[in-house]
């Protein structure tokens, strides 16, 4: 049954529209239904990454336009802050949303969400996949969301280590490698190479917010990894901390026989259907696994491709949401996050949505000697195919 209401769900929002913020002025439509007030969400565009789009618009399509407000940052954010700041501020004008959940948070967000602190107390604020400071983050924020980058790293080695690699090589650009948890695993990664007896590459890519743009990343990784393959050998396991630079990194691994072991949001949907020419069935995990795996048997390439059997970056938006909705119906403290019931929240949406119990490892963000409570870092066992 809740597939079916979650296909149901999908089906909606294949024929909706993106919803955008307006002002208003009465709170009663707002204060019916199933909580009070109203949440707005802001994801990156569909060029950026859909996956958190998409999670927005199932969101809308589950409670309604007149509870869940959608909003976009601009494409270009690095270039255009003062547009981002401006998109939050016009959230904190509508006295009904009691909610911001941003995935991602890119940098810019922090500034964003202090003009809107200037004149709002009573917001639950979430991050979702932070790329600014994390005790900055996390003196802003209520919630905070994020992959286990660091301890990703190792992991993602080991699972490399499985599917036969001896060379790991891991593309990024320096404004990536700026971001704390980005260029720690990074890090992570290069000694772990070392245990496992992996030769590790750190390779620099054109980053996709300049003048290259998305065109001129994404046609350098397709040109790259067989000159990578070439020099290497078939047994090199690839890397990208980038999301529009999966897409041509999974061609060319599938095209040269090489070793995927996720994509930089872990998700069976990320980078896959475009690479692979699957069509997708809305959200049908099971429909998008089956047909990948057809398709790596077909390259002879099972065994070789790897990821997490959820879409990380949608179970931190509807998770979150839920959450949310809780703190909104004083469910949880007002203060600090109910660990329990964040976990519920993740756990009903992977049920929800694989029908089955899939474990998730929470751990709180450290620095310095001090743990960050309101910051959860998260890890799912992999799907290989």
């Amino acid at each position: 049954m809740k597939r079916l209401v979650f296909l149901v769900l999908i089906g909606i929002i294949a024929i909706g529209t993106l919803v955008t913020c307006t002002r208003r002025d009465a709170p009663s439509a707002a204060d019916a239904g199933p909580f009070p007030g109203k949440i707005a969400i802001v994801t990156n565009t569909v060029s950026q990454n859909e996956e958190e789009f998409r999670s927005a618009e199932y969101l809308v399509a589950k409670y309604g336009a007149n509870k869940i407000v959608h909003v976009t940052w601009p494409d270009n954010f690095m270039a255009e802050q003062e547009q981002m700041v401006t998109t939050v501020s016009r959230l904190a004008a509508d006295r009904d949303i009691k909610a911001v959940i941003m995935n991602q948070a890119v940098p810019g967000s922090n500034a964003a969400v202090d003009k809107l602190l200037e004149t709002r107390d009573d917001v639950f604020i979430v991050y979702c996949s932070p790329q600014e400071n994390p005790p900055d983050v996390s003196r802003r924020a209520n919630l905070i969301l994020n992959a286990n980058e660091l301890d990703q790293g190792p992991v993602m080695v080991q699972q490399a280590k499985k599917q036969g690699a001896s060379v790991f090589v891991h593309y990024s650009f320096p404004r990536h490698m700026s971001i704390v948890m980005l260029a720690g695993r990074r890090d992570l990664i290069r000694e772990e190479c070392i245990i496992q007896g992996i030769q590790f590459v750190d390779a620099t890519a054109p980053d996709p917010t300049s003048d290259a743009g998305v065109t001129g990343s994404q046609q350098f990784i397709l040109e790259d990894v067989p000159r990578m393959v070439e020099r290497y050998g078939p047994d090199t396991a690839f890397f990208a901390t980038n999301c529009a630079m999966q897409i041509p990194l999974i061609t060319g691994i599938v095209n040269t026989g090489a070793i995927y072991p996720q994509p930089c949001c872990p998700s069976p949907f990320h980078g896959f259907p475009s690479a692979l020419g699957i069509e997708a069935r809305g959200l049908d995990i099971q429909y998008m696994v089956d047909e990948t795996r057809k398709i790596a048997a077909s390259r002879n390439m099972l065994g070789r491709l790897s990821t997490w059997p959820i879409p990380a970056s949608m179970m931190y938006t509807i998770a979150s949401a839920e959450y949310a909705i809780k703190w909104l119906n004083g469910e949880v403290p007002n203060a600090g996050i109910d660990d329990r019931v964040l976990t519920q929240c993740m756990s009903e949406y992977i049920r929800e949505v694989t029908g089955e119990n899939i474990g998730v490892q929470m751990t709180n963000y450290s620095e310095g000697g001090r743990s960050f409570d309101n910051f959860k870092l998260l890890l799912v066992d992999y799907l290989t195919y």
